[in-house]
């Protein structure tokens, strides 16, 4: 696949949709950082990107959407298709928590919670789709929601990106799976994941997608059993590197985000700030090093 064309393409399908998050720069953490503020996307992360530019390059049948969700991919669902009139159902498991959930049913999305984890969810969002005949969008391992999420990549250079190496953080790995078809190993990629849900990690040790136990303070956003194949396929040609975070340094890092900057994100959100300050990922000396914020919507939420 072409993935720059498609990833180009897609920034133009979705531009007007989705909205310009801004890039920074910090020197808070001990060492020059840039950051992308990408949990200020629509309804508080990157996932908006692959979902509308998976319904603009669609036809979507009368009977609307399905997606099974963590919480945030669900969200996103649920507003593109309120924007661009589909109506959508989303199944999400009971460790989605309320924050998420309430801000699902805000989009005017029908809502279903399951009892188990994402894995449940997704047996549920099939079962609908065989049902009813919905498009199903599935969160992280289809083509046009890689694609969607590799703008956040290409946005970012436009933006002025100089950083030698980019952290992000992973769940089933649409969006570290768009960094790398757009980057295609310009610069080095490195994949943080919870010590506790960690399927690319395990993935790679095994030499193929394996599945894997999940639970953690991030679970509910990366919490897949799974890694998805697209992101493996990339990850083996051009992840420059895989790291493990504990459930105490990610908490730390997204202390430290809303202490040094009044950045408010939620554990997931804060994963790739925890490896590089936790030790688990030390940049050589002069390398240049960016973190992306990927999500806003911790549980509770703060202000209800």
């Amino acid at each position: 696949m072409d993935w720059q064309s498609e990833i180009e393409a897609a920034a133009e399908r979705i531009a007007g949709h989705v909205v310009d998050t801004p890039a920074m720069r910090s020197d808070a953490f001990g060492l020059p950082l840039e950051m992308k503020l990408e949990q200020l996307q629509h309804t508080g992360s990157f996932k908006a990107r692959g979902a509308f530019n998976t319904l603009l390059s669609s036809d979507v049948p009368e009977a609307g959407l399905v997606a099974a969700s963590g919480g945030n991919h669900g969200a996103a669902v649920g507003f593109a298709g309120s924007r661009l009139g589909h109506r959508a159902q989303i199944f999400v498991p009971e460790m989605a928590g309320s924050a998420k959930i309430a801000l699902i049913e805000r989009t005017g999305a029908a809502l279903s919670v399951v009892p188990g984890e994402y894995a449940n969810a997704m047996e549920a969002a099939q079962e609908y789709e065989a049902r009813t005949g919905a498009m199903q969008i599935h969160a992280y391992d289809a083509p046009a929601t890689v694609a969607g999420q590799g703008t956040v990549m290409r946005d970012w250079e436009a933006q002025g990106l100089e950083a030698d190496t980019v952290l992000i953080a992973v769940g089933g790995g649409g969006l570290i799976a768009g960094a790398l078809a757009w980057l295609a190993g310009r610069r080095k990629v490195v994949a943080v994941e919870p010590e506790l849900s960690c399927a690319l990690n395990a993935a790679l040790a095994a030499g193929a997608p394996v599945d894997v136990s999940v639970s953690g303070v991030a679970a509910n956003a990366l919490g897949a059993r799974r890694i998805g194949s697209i992101c493996f396929d990339l990850a083996q040609t051009h992840l420059g590197a895989s790291v493990l975070v504990s459930d105490a340094a990610i908490l730390q890092a997204q202390r430290a985000l809303w202490q040094a900057h009044r950045l408010l994100v939620e554990p997931a959100g804060a994963a790739a700030l925890a490896a590089v300050l936790s030790g688990a990922y030390q940049p050589e000396p002069g390398e240049r090093v960016a973190v992306l914020l990927c999500g806003a919507n911790p549980a509770p939420d703060p202000l209800v």
